[in-house]
């Protein structure tokens, strides 16, 4: 069972998550491209944003994951391979790697 604990009223309850429009809800953050104020809804529109600033993709044996890397440093962005289990953590994982390019916003 998975979901989300809230308080209400002195009350903590788990709230069931039923499926992505749920954490959807829930979550309510949106990937922003900067320079073209572009909201990225989906890996085809990110892996052109990212290609562009000099990653490439990272073919490590991760059935999982798509993965990100940039030849001149360290980093390496790791993201679920389904769009839909794309969360805020990854956002801020891209928008720390990438200052001054993305951002996270609320919808």
């Amino acid at each position: 069972m998975s979901g989300t604990w809230c308080f209400q009223n002195g009350v903590v309850r788990l709230v069931e998550n039923s499926g992505s429009d749920q954490r959807l809800k829930l979550e309510g953050k949106v990937l922003v491209h900067i320079p073209s104020n572009e909201v990225i809804t989906s890996y085809k529109i990110l892996e052109t944003k990212l290609l562009s600033l000099g990653w490439e993709r990272y073919y490590g044996g991760e059935p999982d994951l798509i993965q990100f890397h940039k030849s001149s440093s360290i980093h390496l962005i790791s993201l679920p391979k389904d769009f839909t289990k794309f969360r805020s953590v990854n956002m801020y994982d891209i928008v720390v790697k990438n200052p001054n390019m993305f951002r996270v916003m609320d919808k």
